[in-house]
């Protein structure tokens, strides 16, 4: 079993989700695909360009201001920024969005060793649930408990994680978190629960 040492001890694990279980940028960088097309038919501005510049500055600097950015550089509206906002609640993507295959690997051996697996979420819940109904699972999904943050006190307070341990009768040596920034390790810290960083998975 390659995740042995990962899920032996255990009965229960709780994942993130952007980078955690998938790449985010597989996500974002579709919304910039979907909102620079809008674009080209309300403005008449090149989808292509617009395309290859929010993904050179997503590259280069990540997600922040990248509407206001795009904006100055191909002269759009301010008034888009309402649509370029809700397009990352209600997209429709082109492509589905893949789980690391590593993490797929790792949570079919935890649903064949029948232990529980648990989704915490961070960020805004429409938005991410709007991601995890775009997810191939594999039919994993029929397994998970999902749970967000922003439902709780905020990081690094641990209200959530004691409200999954209450709820599903579990110790905190039960768990394993798996997560992927530094706010993620204080919080497993804080917490008592065992972390693993999800590198060590990938």
């Amino acid at each position: 079993m390659a995740f042995e040492e990962y899920i032996k001890d255990k009965k229960a694990f709780i994942l993130g989700l952007d980078n955690v279980l998938y790449p985010e940028k597989d996500y974002l960088l579709q919304v910039y695909y979907l909102f620079a097309e809008f674009i080209e038919y309300t403005e008449q501005i090149n989808a292509a360009e617009i395309i290859a510049f929010m993904q050179s500055e997503f590259a280069a600097h990540g997600d922040e201001n990248i509407f206001e950015k795009t904006a100055v550089k191909f002269n759009i509206p301010e008034k888009y920024k309402t649509n370029f906002e809700l397009l990352h609640e209600n997209a429709r993507l082109p492509l589905k969005l893949l789980l690391y295959q590593q993490v797929l690997s790792f949570l079919q051996e935890v649903v064949v060793e029948r232990k529980e697996i648990f989704l915490l979420v961070d960020g805004e819940p429409l938005q991410q649930v709007n991601k995890i109904k775009q997810l191939e699972w594999h039919g994993l999904e029929k397994y998970l408990k999902v749970y967000f943050s922003q439902e709780f006190v905020p990081k690094p307070a641990t209200k959530s994680i004691e409200f999954i341990l209450d709820q599903h009768a579990l110790k905190k040596n039960d768990i394993l978190m798996i997560g992927n920034t530094l706010e993620d390790e204080d919080f497993a810290l804080n917490v008592g629960v065992d972390y693993l960083t999800i590198t060590k998975l990938l």
